[in-house]
Order: C-alpha cells, then sequence, then structure tokens
C-alpha cells in the first residue's frame, strides 16, 4: 500500500489548529510537540496543505488557520493535498510477475478490478467523512479524559 503517514499528519494538524488557535500560536514548531514529527516535515505538509486551500500561513512566527469552514473540508480533500499516493494508484503490483507462469501471467486480470474497487471504496468513505466530523470527536473524546 502507498498511503504514507503524511495523511493522518495533516488530519492531526488540522485538528490541532483549530482546537488550539484560540489560546496559542499554532506554529510548525507546536505542531511537531503535538505530533511527534519533525518540525521540516510538518512545515512540508503545511505547505502542501495551503496550497490546496485548506490552511493559511504567514512566514516567521505567525502561525497556521485553517481557511474555510471545517465542515467543507473532507478527508478526501486532504488525502489528496498531501498527494498520498501518485497516479498509479493506492496499491501497487510487484513489476516483474514470471509470464511463464499460470499464475504470473494472469494475476493481474484477477486483481487490478479487485483493487481498484477498494481503492474507489477508501476515496468514497473519506469523501463522506468532514474535517468537523474529527474535530467533534477529537473534542468529546478529550472532554472524556
Amino acid at each position: 500500500m502507498q498511503i504514507t503517514s503524511k495523511f493522518t499528519i495533516a488530519v492531526h494538524i488540522l485538528t490541532c489548529i483549530d482546537v488550539f488557535s484560540d489560546n496559542v500560536r499554532v506554529t510548525s514548531e507546536f505542531l511537531s510537540g503535538s505530533t511527534g514529527v519533525n518540525a521540516v516535515i510538518i512545515r512540508n505538509v503545511l505547505t502542501q496543505l495551503r496550497k490546496a486551500g485548506i490552511v493559511s500561513t504567514r512566514q516567521g512566527s505567525g502561525g497556521a488557520h485553517i481557511a474555510k469552514p471545517l465542515d467543507e473540508i473532507t478527508l478526501y480533500d486532504i488525502y489528496k493535498a498531501v498527494e498520498c499516493t501518485d497516479e498509479s494508484g493506492l496499491f501497487r503490483f510487484h513489476e516483474n510477475p514470471n509470464a511463464q507462469c499460470p499464475v504470473g501471467r494472469n494475476i493481474h486480470k484477477a486483481m487490478d478490478g479487485r483493487l481498484a474497487a477498494a481503492q474507489s471504496a477508501l476515496e468514497n468513505e473519506l469523501h463522506g467523512v468532514t474535517l468537523a466530523d474529527v474535530v467533534e470527536d477529537t473534542k468529546k473524546i478529550i472532554a472524556e479524559e
């Protein structure tokens, strides 16, 4: 599978921005502390989110802010913004199955449609969940601690 941790890092970042931005300047260093991820990676993810119009950032210590209402940002938007997969899709096949083997020469035919359907199901699920849903759930869980 090709989904990297950038997707979950991005969701974590966006949730932190919403939860903390009223009380704290949410910088890459602050986000690094919450995610446990190097601040350079945080800045790279923030750049991708900014290019997608999901966040706004200011140079220096201005912090990050969510650029549009949470209920208008789907997990699919975030997934696409951080480019978790390349044009070959979510699943990558091994490159050299043996054409002399009956399984090797036919495995693509048996699997390609199923893998495309699995990717489609994932993407459809991501379309149905907004950042507002995740933030709301996160705040409820925090309140129950």
